[in-house]
């Protein structure tokens, strides 16, 4: 009896925007931690470097700037998009990277994701109060909802990036900067995606009626730091 082997259905083609996308959000971030975890030993090898950046973490934010402007750029060029949230994200990493480098104070870079968190979690409900879902205005292109599920994701997002808000704020403010740089890359993320998950039957749930709601997991809104 010959056994008939189960056809491939994953549609690459479709996954594979979604793929890059995320390749070009996490390797700043993995870089970043990267760079910060040789630092020392980078600088010690490179004294020049040493008249630059007075500390590892500092040297680390300067690559990751470059690593960020990179993304974007090859979000642009692989994508011919680029996507609203990474690019605030983006020109948010520049400048508190740039209060960084200037002051030689990692303060700055540290409290990024607060301000970047803080923007986005209020942004989104405070668009509530004028009965706008502006998370249909950046995701309404991926996912097709009824209202009801609009509003029921906005709120969720909103809160969870309130909550990152909170989270980056004692962690940075309580433990050394190799904790901080390693829960900034290593939880977050893991964080982010375990909720973009949890939201996939609310997606199921409020899809138009008739229609299935796209429903992949690998499109989240940003979290990059």
């Amino acid at each position: 009896m010959s056994t008939q082997s189960k056809p491939d259905d994953t549609d690459w083609a479709e996954m594979r925007p979604q793929l890059i996308k995320l390749v070009l959000e996490l390797g700043p971030l993995v870089v970043f931690f990267l760079v910060n975890a040789k630092g020392e030993d980078i600088l010690a090898g490179n004294p020049a470097l040493m008249q630059w950046f007075s500390q590892p973490i500092i040297f680390a934010t300067a690559v990751f700037m470059a690593a960020m402007a990179l993304s974007l750029v090859f979000s642009w060029v692989l994508l011919k998009r680029i996507a609203v949230m990474p690019l605030v994200t983006g020109l948010v990493v520049l400048i508190f990277g740039g209060l960084t480098l200037y002051f030689q104070d990692s303060t700055f870079i540290k409290m990024k994701p607060t301000i970047t968190n803080l923007l986005f979690g209020g942004t989104l409900l405070g668009g509530l109060l004028f009965r706008q879902s502006l998370l249909r205005y950046v995701f309404g292109d991926v996912y097709q909802l009824q209202p009801r599920g609009w509003l029921i994701l906005t709120v969720r997002w909103g809160i969870f990036f309130l909550v990152l808000a909170v989270l980056n704020e004692i962690v940075w403010r309580n433990f050394s900067d190799d904790v901080w740089v390693t829960f900034k890359v290593w939880a977050i993320m893991p964080l982010t995606v375990v909720f973009s998950i949890a939201q996939l039957p609310t997606l199921t749930k409020y899809a138009p009626v008739g229609e299935a709601s796209n429903t992949t997991p690998l499109t989240t809104p940003d979290p990059l730091p």
